[in-house]
């Protein structure tokens, strides 16, 4: 691995204090930047992981942990390409999906932080999420590579998790036309165009769907959820797009003085504590 992007991610934990992350001081430190095991708890990461990062010991990291890491460090946008670019991954051109989340697209998350919230990039595998969305549908932080992506999940994984939508055909029809708009948009990405032939090929109903060449941006649906601990909820789904690379920002909401919205109010207290899998399909 570049030892300079050993020596950048040391420099930037030394400069990463406890109190910019909302981490509690208790008593005196010998660095005033983060610990290792704090940065390996921010990013959802070994400190073993880091360790060997920091030593210019391990493999070049993967689009997701680095993205993680530009979160914990609070990192902005040219910070997080120069990461990406020491790591081995190019800045996204026209032609490529962006898998980075701009400092100002992680600051929106943060605003809606009251709200279950998640970022996806244009052809929807998962680049974060915040508590709200963990406690509600399960942490992806274990998941690798496809299964972090809502349509392999949802067509090649064959569960639905506890979900349901108010109209199951116009989501599937919506998610598949979304995709081919994003093939279309970023014809160079092997990633997805690799995912999306696998799925056409392991997915009979994802064929069928692809096969009708329809193309559109899915804006977002009802979804109703068993949860282990709160019970069934139904809530509505919105798809914002941030104008740089396609992003999708996915927010659930329910309305003021609902059931549902007192689940919510619920879950934000109880956390992910006792959850039993994950509910994203």
């Amino acid at each position: 691995m570049d030892s300079e992007l050993a020596t950048v991610l040391r420099v930037w934990r030394d400069r990463t204090t406890p109190e910019q992350v909302g981490l509690p001081v208790n008593g005196p430190r010998r660095v005033s930047g983060l610990r290792r095991e704090e940065l390996a708890m921010l990013a959802g990461v070994s400190m073993e992981y880091v360790t060997r990062l920091e030593q210019g010991r391990a493999e070049a990291p993967s689009a997701s942990v680095l993205t993680a890491l530009a979160r914990a460090l609070q990192l902005d946008d040219d910070e997080q390409a120069h990461l990406f670019t020491l790591a081995g991954h190019a800045a996204p051109g026209r032609t490529r999906v962006l898998r980075q989340v701009p400092a100002s697209v992680r600051r929106l998350t943060e605003q809606l932080g009251a709200n279950p919230v998640a970022v996806a990039d244009a052809g929807w595998g998962l680049l974060l999420w915040n508590e709200p969305w963990a406690a509600l549908f399960g942490d992806l932080s274990a998941a690798r590579g496809r299964r972090r992506n809502v349509a392999w999940r949802r067509f090649a994984d064959g569960a639905r998790g506890g979900i349901t939508h108010l109209d199951e055909d116009a989501f599937e029809r919506g998610l598949v036309a979304d995709l081919r708009t994003a093939l279309g948009r970023y014809p160079d990405d092997e990633e997805l165009r690799s995912m999306v032939g696998d799925l056409r090929a392991s997915s009979p109903r994802f064929a069928a769907l692809w096969q009708q060449n329809r193309v559109g941006v899915h804006r977002g649906s009802r979804k109703t959820i068993d949860h282990p601990q709160v019970g069934r909820l139904t809530v509505d789904c919105d798809v914002l797009t941030a104008d740089r690379g396609d992003l999708k920002v996915i927010v659930y909401t329910a309305p003021a003085g609902s059931e549902a919205a007192g689940k919510l109010d619920l879950l934000r207290v109880l956390g992910r504590q006792d959850l039993t899998g994950d509910r994203t399909r």
